[in-house]
């Protein structure tokens, strides 16, 4: 059954409640060391729990496992009331396991142990380069490669002058005198900006590609939907495989090229 420690305290053996609190005072005995800054670095605390069969259940009541948050907050508690400054992302696992985790420190009275650690940082797919291929209508080239970072805009000329006498240059240009179909599209049609906090680039209908004149719409490749940008402030992310469809003659495919990489 329990250690020694239990029997020499004359505490009821089979009181969940008074193991808990055996518990939570090992874990604070652990996590006193961190006041005063350090506790801010601690990421994960993982608690392991090696009792023998016919105790498990007394465990399993004694750190509530059927809703370990309150096993946390008691512990955030301890950590506040000892000024140590945990971060508010902190998290906590528990395991129950047949023998003692390397590396984790073991309570010199109970079947527990206890190990910091930090998150593992997930990889994600990040876009290195984006290319745009020109499969309806006809452009200055037959392709495009974007980077990200950059705005590319997309229009009938290659050069515009707009109402202010400033000059909008076209990236992606679809001058009339190359294909019938080009005449459809606005001098200042769309646009592609890169976003940075997603990492994906969003298609914006500029003045020309909104109704009730030109129109500017997506083919998802997902599943085939047609999305229409009825407003110049409202962007649609691209994914790779979608169609952007200009004054329903141009079509235009968009893939992205992708590094993992951490955040």
């Amino acid at each position: 059954m329990f250690s020694k420690f239990w029997k020499d305290k004359q505490q009821d053996q089979s009181d969940p409640k008074q193991l808990r609190a055996v518990i939570l005072d090992f874990v604070k005995s652990e996590i006193l060391p961190l006041e005063g800054g350090e506790g801010r670095h601690l990421q994960l605390l993982k608690l392991f729990l090696f009792p023998q069969a016919e105790d498990r259940f007394l465990y399993e009541a004694a750190i509530q496992s059927a809703d370990l948050s309150l096993l946390k907050d008691e512990i955030q508690r301890i950590a506040d009331n000892y000024a140590v400054d945990l971060p508010l992302n902190w998290q906590m696992e528990v395991h129950f396991t047949a023998d003692l985790p390397s590396g984790s420190k073991k309570s010199p009275f109970l079947p527990v142990s206890l190990e910091f650690g930090s998150i593992p940082v997930p990889e994600v797919l990040q876009i290195e380069k984006a290319v745009l291929k020109i499969l309806a209508g006809k452009a200055v080239h037959e392709s495009y490669i974007i980077l990200p970072g950059s705005r590319i805009n997309l229009g009938r000329e290659e050069r515009v002058q707009l109402r202010d006498n400033s000059i909008r240059i076209n990236d992606i240009a679809f001058p009339a005198e190359l294909h019938e179909g080009n005449k459809y599209i606005s001098r200042q049609h769309a646009h592609l900006e890169w976003d940075e906090p997603s990492r994906t680039f969003r298609l914006f209908a500029d003045e020309g590609g909104v109704p009730p004149g030109n129109k500017t719409k997506i083919r998802s490749a997902a599943d085939e939907s047609l999305h229409k940008l009825n407003s110049m402030q409202v962007g649609y992310t691209l994914k790779p495989g979608d169609q952007v469809i200009l004054g329903d003659q141009i079509v235009i495919s968009f893939n992205s090229w992708t590094e993992k990489s951490s955040v």
